[in-house]
């Protein structure tokens, strides 16, 4: 007994020394970095079919809590749900289901961005602190300078038209072009010798555009989109150039005379326009659904329409086509869109995201062709006038002639 209690003793007494050479080495290591994301501006790309696409963001560290400002040419989107943990980061892109995940050293990033709506699309991605813009040593020309009328032609051969128009300034070129089912929103690049850059990234469309410049009256291009889209385009200088209507492209079929639904709002309620909130009142349905770049831009412009002129005579409906069936994940991809653009007026579920399923919704209508689309009903509930698209704030006077043409229409209409 006695020699098995020196043991014990031994044993006790070498494993308080080894614990105590533990504490010491551990407390003579020099402290590790505190982890996080750097406050400033960084530059990130993503890679797309072979090309990478590079955007601007800003992080902001307040309080502990973090806010990242996704720059696009001429707008900042607003992104606030992101987390840090160890190493990684993780952020979704504003008010899309579309996510970047990422390993943070130090002055760099890589990981990936996902569409988390669509089986396998994701895009490597990467950035660099310290980079406040999204070209090195641009070339200052205006020689792209101008209205432009355009075709692209896809894959398939199918042919659509559209109107480029391009601004320069000191800090590059700027621009966009103009479809008939919406605009393709803040472009920006820059120009290499008789060859076009333009680049677009607003947390859902990835763009890259190569445009080479034949001589004074032609444009040669080729535009990629996304993972996989790729068109080619020929544009000619045209000042005078004009799109189709947009008041004409979607119109009631013969035998009906005004707009039937029954549609679920986001408590799962049906709702209709028979319903007594929309009685001798002017409505706007707009169609969008909350993956649209361009119906994001609709809805902030209805938004501060509505809140400067909401009044007892006008009510506005959003009808909502979402990427899932699923009333959950629709309903919720609606509310994050309410809370992140402060939009103050109602939804209902309307289908699925595409044009079918919303012709299928809607069958009193020839058809649906774009997101968004709106549809503005007089007091008396005839359908007075169809809007197919919508041209945002980065098609410049295009933009303005809408807002002006807009509020005399309602005016007309309120005071009827």
């Amino acid at each position: 007994m006695h020699k098995d209690n020196n043991s014990v003793k031994y044993f006790v007494l070498k494993f308080l020394s080894l614990f105590l050479l533990l504490i010491i080495l551990v407390s003579c290591e020099e402290p590790r970095p505190e982890l996080g994301l750097k406050s400033g501006v960084w530059r990130g790309e993503i890679t797309a079919q072979g090309n990478n696409i590079p955007f601007n963001f800003e992080v902001k560290k307040d309080e502990g809590a973090y806010e990242i400002l996704l720059i696009n040419g001429m707008e900042k989107l607003k992104i606030d749900r992101i987390d840090i943990i160890g190493d990684s980061l993780f952020f979704d892109m504003h008010i899309f289901d579309i996510s970047i995940k990422a390993e943070i050293d130090k002055e760099k990033l890589s990981g990936s961005y996902s569409k988390n709506y669509a089986d396998g699309y994701v895009l490597p991605f990467r950035a660099t602190y310290g980079k406040p813009r999204r070209f090195d040593n641009i070339t200052v020309s205006d020689a792209f300078d101008g209205t432009w009328e355009t075709t692209f032609t896809d894959k398939n051969g199918k042919k659509t038209s559209a109107i480029g128009i391009f601004e320069s300034d000191s800090t590059g070129l700027n621009g966009t072009f103009l479809s008939k089912t919406g605009d393709y929103r803040f472009l920006d690049g820059y120009v290499e010798k008789d060859t076009m850059h333009l680049y677009s990234f607003d947390g859902n469309h990835i763009y890259k555009f190569k445009v080479r410049k034949e001589n004074d009256s032609i444009l040669k291009g080729e535009f990629w989109s996304g993972k996989t889209s790729y068109k080619t385009f020929v544009s000619m200088r045209n000042d005078s150039a004009r799109l189709p209507d947009a008041n004409s492209l979607t119109y009631l079929k013969e035998g009906y005379d005004e707009i039937d639904f029954s549609f679920p709002d986001l408590e799962g309620n049906m709702v209709s326009l028979s319903d007594e909130k929309f009685e001798n009142k002017v409505v706007i349905l707009q169609i969008l659904g909350t993956w649209c770049p361009n119906c994001m831009d609709e809805t902030r412009f209805l938004s501060d329409w509505y809140k400067k002129n909401n009044s007892e005579e006008v009510e506005i409906l959003g009808l909502a086509y979402e990427i899932r069936p699923d009333f959950e994940y629709a309903k919720e991809r609606v509310l994050t869109m309410k809370a992140k653009m402060n939009v103050p007026y109602d939804f209902v579920i309307a289908g699925t995201s595409s044009t079918k399923s919303a012709s299928e919704s809607l069958p009193m209508l020839n058809k649906v062709i774009s997101f968004p689309t709106s549809i503005i009903i007089d007091k008396k509930g005839k359908v007075r006038r169809i809007h197919t698209g919508f041209s945002g704030p980065a098609t410049g006077i295009y933009y303005e002639e809408f807002v002006d043409d807009f509020n005399q229409f309602m005016s007309s209409l309120l005071n009827e």
